[in-house]
């Protein structure tokens, strides 16, 4: 089995990337589920009921997301009532929504999904590494391929995640941090890991938002509107083989297409 994710989709120029190349993707790749980040897809804040709903029909099987994900208040409701749109399962008993998801491949087959969040220099949520060992044990009667995003800041916290779930799951890939890491690998366990998948956007921008307004910050250190960016446009994300049986990893291979100009053919980028 091949799962393709797709790493934080950032604004309208993610959203389009997206759109035009997923199907291309999974054809040449031959894959089998598409899990997509997808908490920035609104402006580079949030999500709506009718963007997931393009998602949705562009072939995404599984949206997940993080801390951004009540930026919008329609978010609210909408993942509440769209099963296939995850929130971090680390939230406090009585945020709406879910944090898990056992999906299934056009063939039939099951793949689990499980959204969790980070606490080093995020909000406040509930261990993360409890939480994603309960969810795992819990869903494997489900599911043999179990794919987890981790949506956090730290690179420690995320590599001890992997650890963690040697074994346990088939992947464990990293979000929020918006730059694809190069570290990709299959852990001793079988689980594949990588630290961040990286940003589906502009990737000419500081990390989706428009430079000038991010660099302001910085240098004076006053509050400053971000806006999403738009140049570059680039599809980041990682594709991993599983063993369908055992439901462990055999390979996880990063992805990169970068459209340079409005029209022009994708092509591989660094």
């Amino acid at each position: 089995m091949r799962i393709l994710f797709v790493g934080d989709v950032f604004g309208r120029p993610g959203r389009d990337l997206v759109r035009t190349l997923l199907k291309s993707i999974v054809s040449e790749h031959g894959v089998d589920f598409v899990i997509a980040n997808v908490e920035n897809a609104a402006a580079g804040f949030g999500i709506t009921r009718e963007i997931g709903e393009t998602f949705l029909r562009a072939g995404v099987d599984a949206m997940t997301s993080g801390n951004h994900i009540w930026d919008r208040k329609e978010a609210l409701e909408y993942v509440g009532a769209e099963p296939r749109l995850l929130r971090p399962v680390n939230y406090p008993a009585g945020v709406p929504g879910r944090g898990t998801l056992v999906g299934h491949t056009a063939s039939g087959r099951a793949v689990g999904v499980i959204n969790v969040m980070g606490r080093v220099f995020m909000g406040s949520v509930d261990d993360p590494f409890r939480a994603a060992r309960r969810e795992a044990d819990t869903m494997a009667a489900a599911a043999r391929v179990i794919v987890v995003d981790f949506h956090a800041e730290a690179t420690s916290e995320k590599i001890a995640m992997g650890w963690h779930l040697d074994g346990l799951v088939t992947a464990v890939v990293g979000t929020h941090t918006h730059v694809q890491t190069a570290d990709n690998r299959v852990l001793p366990g079988g689980t594949a890991y990588i630290t961040d998948v990286g940003m589906t956007g502009p990737h000419d921008s500081i990390i989706g938002t428009e430079k000038d307004a991010a660099l302001r910050r910085f240098l004076t250190g006053l509050p400053a509107r971000f806006e999403a960016a738009t140049g570059d446009p680039r599809l980041h994300g990682v594709i991993i083989t599983a063993d369908d049986d055992t439901g462990r990893a055999l390979a996880i291979d990063r992805l990169s297409l970068a459209v340079p100009d409005p029209g022009a053919a994708p092509r591989e980028g660094p």
